[in-house]
């Protein structure tokens, strides 16, 4: 059975090296003075370590601990910087943490960069080419997914032209198609998904639900609360690199918002 298990994750991002530049002093000064002190509304904390050379760390991640079982629909949410997107690529395996235990049974397909595996020399159709090719797709596997991919993203004649061409909105468009295609045990979504004018939203919103139903285990991170409402079970509140609340949907939400609420402006 898919399953996502966490103890005591955490995870820091080396900011600067020494005490040579002003700057770095300052800072350096600032994270000794607060070294157990929250950021606030947007990242995680900052802490010193090293020895001779001091380090200045921020602390994406500390402490995470939680598990998901199959069948769960589990949103991530919290403000910008509160450790959302960060863990999410530690699920999807883009960062490694050297503190902690993740243990994941399930093939795992994370939809966190919607430009990832395109080349941007070659154009739309050739990326598609090249991913059925790389999916081991046959030949009329390919040409399927080739309509289908230029019905949905409509490109027009920008299909044939080189991606390093396209404004970000066809870029998306493009990635999304592809990115769209596998039907993984356990789906890691970050909210880029819902970039893009409300015809595209309401077009990858469509195409999206089938490809959450095939899912054993779902992760998303989105400030979109409807959406959120409506595709999880359970929520886990992200905040300064840990989680302030774990539980259904609905309770940890209306927490959420009351506490946005009550947030100065």
């Amino acid at each position: 059975m898919a399953h996502i298990r966490l103890e005591d994750i955490s995870l820091s991002f080396p900011v600067l090296h020494g005490n040579s530049r002003s700057l770095k002093k300052t800072l350096l000064a600032r994270a000794k003075s607060t070294m157990t002190a929250k950021t606030g509304a947007v990242g995680g904390r900052m802490r010193v370590s090293g020895n001779s050379t001091d380090v200045v760390e921020v602390q994406a991640l500390i402490n995470v601990s939680f598990t998901i079982s199959e069948g769960e629909r589990v949103g991530l949410v919290g403000h910008n910087g509160a450790g959302k997107s960060t863990l999410l690529r530690v699920l999807a395996g883009i960062y490694e943490t050297g503190e902690g235990l993740l243990d994941i049974e399930g093939d795992t397909h994370a939809l966190i960069d919607p430009s990832a595996g395109m080349n941007r020399e070659l154009t739309g159709r050739e990326n598609i080419q090249l991913f059925a090719c790389r999916m081991g797709m046959s030949r009329m596997a390919a040409l399927e997914l080739e309509q289908d991919v230029e019905t949905f993203s409509d490109l027009g004649a920008f299909f044939d032209l080189p991606v390093r061409l396209y404004s970000s909105g066809m870029s998306v468009r493009l990635g999304f198609a592809l990115a769209t295609v596998p039907r993984p045990r356990i789906l890691l979504m970050d909210e880029w998904f819902m970039a893009g004018d409300q015809k595209f939203q309401d077009k990858a919103k469509a195409r999206l639900e089938g490809m959450v139903d095939a899912a054993e285990i779902l992760v998303v991170t989105s400030h979109a609360l409807t959406v959120l409402r409506e595709w999880c079970t359970r929520i886990i509140w992200m905040e300064s690199g840990e989680i302030r609340m774990d539980g259904p949907t609905d309770d940890v939400l209306d927490a959420y918002e009351a506490a946005v609420a009550l947030t100065p402006a």
